[in-house]
């Protein structure tokens, strides 16, 4: 029996360069969590990524409605991984609008900026977050439902 092929994927979108930390923000980068490495294997039937093996996380299925957004906001004690899983999400991360490809990951740091929002018809998207998980650590800097 053959072992299944295992190609560890890093191609998450890189951070820009500079500091581009808010008050109040985690820790230098230097202390950040390393960026999960999703791992894919390969098998007879097709393949399957693997975003999290035995670590605390919290995954989540966000539904945006036809041309919605949430709040920008920021968090202080989590990461969250964003995959695209319908055409026509807009991720907007650090000051960066980002148009993903369904499948496409995007990276958001602790104390970044970020919004999500559909250009059009409704979409989905998975959010996984690492670190310490509560709905109370959002910091909401704008908002379109009157809640900043």
């Amino acid at each position: 029996m053959t072992r299944p092929e295992v190609n560890v994927q890093t191609d998450l979108r890189p951070e820009p360069a500079g500091d581009r930390r808010a008050a109040g923000a985690p820790q230098p980068a230097g202390d950040r969590r390393p960026e999960p490495a999703v791992e894919t294997e390969r098998r007879p039937w097709g393949s399957f990524e693997r975003f999290t093996l035995n670590e605390p996380s919290t995954v989540k299925l966000i539904h945006v409605r036809p041309g919605q957004r949430l709040s920008l906001q920021r968090h202080r004690d989590r990461d969250e991984l964003w995959v695209a899983l319908d055409p026509g999400a807009v991720f907007e991360v650090a000051g960066r609008r980002i148009l993903p490809e369904v499948g496409e990951r995007v990276l958001i740091r602790a104390g970044d900026t970020h919004r999500l929002s559909s250009d059009g018809p409704p979409v989905r998207v998975m959010e996984i977050a690492f670190g310490h998980f509560d709905e109370d650590d959002i910091e909401r800097l704008e908002d379109s439902y009157g809640r900043s």
